[in-house]
């Protein structure tokens, strides 16, 4: 067995084939699981925080992915242990059930398995360790819910929604543009939200990039933008008061099911054929003019003959339209898909205020933009950068921020950010763990310990000294009794995250723990690993 690296600098172990397979149990199993789930938490770690540093993640094909996105570092990370691949399911948990903060997850749960170890160390079971752990959780969970404060969350007053997702975008690719940006996923969320019932489908919030022009050249549309283009140079590019239809059948005569063959062998044939075939696209034609359609809308393509008379009934028409963006219309509309030709109405028709082309540039990309809907219920973030990368990450950033203020929608309590809701929680366990007689308490206090390395995490990634910066903010806590002190990772004088906004959901915060202490104590169960390999990562 040897240690190689490859091209891209990652370590794998080459192992002689046939070779017997290794068998690990009891401290050693639990000792090795730790290793691996450390590791992968420990690429994650400086990616922590407004100052975190990104990673570039090259795949197979040689395409690059620039992002400090925990959730998309470990999906695109070739992670081969077993046991690692639970992190990456962590995180991916907290990306489907919050959609934030997948880094800060992974990074709690290394600092639990770190603590776990040395506990395992001193000979406690990891029973008790477990048991000990899902004690210090409940205690940390009620200490968030009692710090917690409740926000009033209104339609028509978004200040506390737009400071929520600052703060989300805070550490992303788009800081420099983080308020604009942020209002822009605010006004999309309450666009689609449901405030009776306190919920938001994101389904219908759709987030559309085009590369070319820069950051601040990104707008919210009240609509649906298509990256499609009218089918003809010589339509007209832009439809007042649209009335269109949403066809998913193909758009050119019907095709026999079975197999069949045609002879021709006259002139006359030919052409009566011809004039067939062209009666059925005139019909076609005919029949969505007399419903009143100015616009069709096909999931399916049209030959160029199809396209033509069209143009010659000025009827414009956009082809290859993709099964969501058919639906999203439709919601946009209030239209109906027609299925076949013979079920069209004239109350199927969708409906929106204006239909344009735009063109982007000197390449002349062009899209379609659908505004003025008759159910505005769908609409659209159109992102625009200089490369593809800074795009994909915009995209990855808009998702965090709605995300989040779905949540606040939710449920409208938050908790101050910065590592202050961390050390309030430490801080409780702590005191906690010393009314327990138990040996559970020293893994209680191992909890509190591990629930440091957040603010310990934010403070390195800033530059600052981590011990230091951490005990004279959780000294400030304990004396003034204030759990809305923090960390100050952008040095603006105060550690009130108060005054800073930087605010967090309860929601999400209370995920991060279940998620975290759930991983771990399943990972502190296994005692004993069968694998053709040894190897970690």
């Amino acid at each position: 067995m040897s240690l190689a690296f490859d091209e891209f600098g990652r370590p794998f172990i080459i192992i002689k084939e046939g070779a017997p397979q290794s068998r690990l149990k009891g401290l050693d199993a639990q000792k090795a699981n730790i290793l691996a789930a450390r590791t992968v938490a420990n690429v994650l770690r400086t990616s922590l925080g407004p100052r975190g540093m990104d990673k570039a993640l090259v795949n197979k094909d040689g395409d690059v992915t620039i992002t400090n996105d925990g959730a998309t570092i470990l999906d695109q990370m070739e992670v081969e242990n077993q046991i690692a691949k639970l992190m990456v399911e962590l995180s991916k948990s907290q990306d489907a059930e919050i959609g934030d903060g997948t880094t800060g997850v992974v990074v709690l749960a290394g600092a639990l398995l770190e603590q776990a170890e040395q506990l395992l160390d001193r000979g406690i079971h990891p029973i008790r360790v477990s048991d000990g752990f899902e004690r210090a959780c409940s205690v940390a969970v009620e200490n968030l819910k009692m710090i917690s404060e409740t926000v009033d969350v209104k339609a028509t007053d978004s200040d506390f929604l737009i400071r929520t997702a600052m703060t989300t975008l805070g550490s992303k690719i788009v800081n420099r543009y983080q308020k604009e940006m942020a209002e822009m996923c605010v006004k999309a969320v309450l666009a689609v939200a449901d405030m009776e019932r306190r919920d938001v489908n994101l389904d219908l919030i759709k987030v559309e990039g085009k590369v070319g022009g820069k950051l601040e050249d990104t707008q919210l549309v009240y609509g649906i933008v298509v990256d499609k283009e009218i089918s003809h140079p010589q339509m007209v590019k832009e439809i007042r008061d649209a009335k269109m239809i949403i066809l998913t059948c193909p758009f050119e005569p019907p095709k026999p099911k079975t197999k069949h063959k045609v002879d021709i062998d006259s002139v006359e044939k030919y052409k009566q054929l011809h004039a067939q075939e062209q009666q059925y696209f005139v019909d076609m034609v005919q029949r969505c003019k007399d419903v009143g359609a100015n616009l069709v809308i096909c999931q399916w393509g049209f030959d160029d003959e199809a396209n033509h008379l069209l143009l010659q009934q000025q009827l414009p028409a956009v082809r290859w339209v993709g099964g969501v963006e058919i639906e999203l219309i439709a919601i946009a509309t209030g239209g109906r898909i027609v299925p076949r030709f013979q079920e069209m109405s004239p109350e199927k028709l969708g409906r929106a205020g204006l239909v344009r082309e735009i063109s982007f540039g000197t390449t002349k990309d062009r899209m379609l933009v659908i505004e003025q809907c008759a159910n505005s219920k769908a609409v659209t973030i159109f992102i625009r950068g200089g490369n593809k990368m800074i795009i994909d990450e915009a995209k990855r950033s808009v998702h965090d921020a709605l995300c989040v203020t779905r949540n606040l929608i939710r449920d409208n309590r938050i908790v101050y950010g910065g590592g202050a809701a961390e050390i309030s929680c430490s801080l409780a366990v702590s005191a906690a763990a010393d009314t327990v007689s138990t040996v559970e308490q020293y893994a209680m206090r191992g909890f509190a310990d591990a629930l440091d390395a957040v603010p310990v995490a934010l403070a390195e990634n800033s530059g600052m000294q981590p011990i230091q910066t951490l005990a004279a903010v959780k000294a400030r806590q304990l004396s003034e009794g204030n759990p809305r002190l923090g960390i100050d990772c952008l040095g603006q004088g105060t550690n009130d995250m108060r005054d800073q906004h930087v605010f967090e959901t309860l929601l999400g915060k209370t995920q991060q723990l279940l998620l975290a202490t759930q991983v771990v104590k399943m990972i502190l169960k296994i005692d004993d690993v069968l694998s053709p390999t040894t190897a970690f990562f």
